[in-house]
């Protein structure tokens, strides 16, 4: 009995500490979900399919979807179309944020980046979502319309739902919109 009396005392003096000292907080974590509530969505014809599923998705989710088009993967149409539509409905402020799909993403990623106040990334993995949002600010996601449904979903919620870490990086997206700002190609 005297051997165990030391331990019940180091318990009970190691439980009174514990209530009296707050719980050291975690920090939170990176992927919380951003104050973004409407979303422009738009494709062309390859990426009609995948356009659909993400509406029906972002949909159950909560999300406000704004379908710029194209309606329908029947009839060839021209990407830079609808890239542009998406583009404009978030750089306006009427969406907070913006999805373009074409065959590949890229052409997409190109045409957005094209729109004053737009930083479009073409993402293909959660490392590329991860890092768009947190080091970039991305305002519009482009994806290849080759994704599966179940990872086209995935990497869009993570994109919805992860923040912009700010910090050292603010200098950075600033020196990006710095050269929006400036006459550079004109």
């Amino acid at each position: 009995m005297e051997r165990s009396f030391p331990r019940v005392i180091q318990n009970v003096v190691g439980g009174l500490h514990a209530l009296g000292t707050p719980p050291k907080q975690e920090p939170d974590p990176v992927n919380q979900k951003d104050h973004v509530v409407r979303v422009a969505i738009g494709s062309d014809h390859r990426g009609f399919e995948a356009k659909e599923i993400l509406k029906r998705y972002l949909t159950q989710l909560g999300y406000r979807v704004y379908d710029v088009g194209t309606f329908s993967s029947e009839q060839s149409v021209d990407y830079p179309d609808f890239a542009v539509k998406v583009a404009q409905k978030v750089a306006s402020g009427e969406c907070e944020r913006g999805i373009m799909i074409d065959g590949m993403g890229i052409g997409s990623c190109m045409v957005c980046n094209k729109v004053r106040g737009i930083r479009a990334a073409l993402c293909y993995d959660r490392d590329s979502i991860i890092n768009s949002r947190e080091h970039n600010n991305a305002n519009v996601l482009t994806l290849g319309a080759r994704h599966s449904p179940e990872e086209l979903c995935e990497l869009v919620k993570l994109w919805l739902e992860t923040r912009f870490a700010g910090g050292r990086h603010w200098s950075r997206v600033n020196k990006i919109m710095a050269v929006e700002r400036s006459n550079f190609g004109s």
